[in-house]
């Protein structure tokens, strides 16, 4: 997102904003999709607590995914939040729908944006120099074994229901990467995506496929993410290589995702002063990394890393709330 483009989105989440009355207080029944992967997760229920025990708000998590939990946010109004929404696999939609009135941007939840792209393990750029682009990898399928087809290599896909699935098919097309002897893999699930890295890495074998920053995964396993060879043509992204009905894909690069907080118009109406937190909490990519990968180390629950958050960076959390709202969620911790 530029930052022209960024500031319009937030003139025009503030001008949603301006109508809510000063007034309303109590923001009562929320919804809050918890995405299913780590940092979302973590981020919901980070929110879910601090809207209950320091806005008395009463708040549900509903399952969610990127594509999924926008359309029924656009459509139904419903859930009310979506704390980490990487919105550069709904631009043109969601750019349609706070123009509209029906949504409204809050605070960037990842400060430094999120990374995208296909890796493979440092251990193999290491022992093969020449191999810097996508182009350098899908001439080597020697290197990148398929999981059922050890002859053919494997791009790794992501889950069903994440944008990046839709992003990884269109470009393993764009490359013509069947042709030059590679699968693609579904993965299956989160689990599955992050197993094969680990499993690759297990036994010292080539791996390359779809994966994003900032992640635990990414902290205990060094991989590099590879040049696309060309610049990011964000038109063609947002009309092309993000959709599910692209009908010639041409190669592209990801650009730095944008991750907002993305919120209804009417819990906006409704929030209140709980607005203000929604508007102002924000994280950086090192905090995340840490916290991921402290919920990885000890088998950690989405809860059990909000309250390792909680304990472990109160300065943080704290500069997001007054200090009466801060009091009342260190009391119930």
């Amino acid at each position: 997102m530029t930052t022209k483009h960024a500031s319009l989105w937030l003139a025009a989440s503030i001008c949603a904003l301006a109508a809510v009355p000063a007034a309303a207080q109590d923001c009562g029944r929320v919804t809050i999709a918890e995405m299913n992967w780590a940092s979302a997760g973590v981020a919901a229920w980070v929110d879910k607590i601090i809207l209950e025990e320091g806005y008395g708000c009463e708040v549900e998590l509903v399952t969610g995914d990127t594509m999924p939990t926008f359309t029924s946010m656009n459509e139904k109004s419903e859930p009310d939040m979506a704390p980490e929404l990487w919105v550069n696999a709904v631009r043109t939609a969601l750019d349609a729908a706070v123009g509209e009135g029906r949504m409204v941007i809050a605070a960037p939840m990842l400060s430094d944006g999120g990374v995208e792209g296909w890796w493979i393990p440092k251990y193999v750029a290491d022992a093969n120099p020449d191999i810097k682009t996508v182009e350098d990898a899908l001439a080597h399928p020697e290197l990148f074994p398929a999981p059922e087809d050890p002859s053919r290599g494997a791009v790794h896909n992501c889950p069903s229901g994440w944008n990046c699935q839709v992003s990884t098919s269109n470009l393993y097309r764009a490359f013509g990467a069947e042709d030059k002897g590679f699968d693609l893999v579904d993965t299956g699930s989160a689990a599955g995506l992050d197993g094969s890295i680990a499993n690759a890495y297990e036994r010292e074998q080539g791996w390359l496929g779809y994966y994003w920053a900032p992640t635990a995964i990414l902290g205990k396993y060094e991989m590099v993410r590879l040049d696309f060879g060309v610049p990011n043509d964000k038109e063609n992204w947002d009309a092309c290589t993000s959709q599910p009905d692209c009908p010639d894909p041409k190669v592209n690069a990801y650009p730095v995702s944008d991750v907002f907080t993305v919120v209804t118009k009417a819990f906006a109406e409704k929030a209140g002063v709980a607005m203000d937190y929604v508007q102002t909490r924000k994280w950086d990519n090192q905090t995340v990394g840490a916290i991921l990968a402290w919920m990885d180390d000890n088998q950690g629950t989405n809860e059990d890393a909000a309250i390792y958050f909680f304990e472990t960076y109160p300065d943080m959390w704290k500069s997001w709330v007054s200090q009466e709202v801060a009091a009342k969620v260190e009391a119930a911790l």
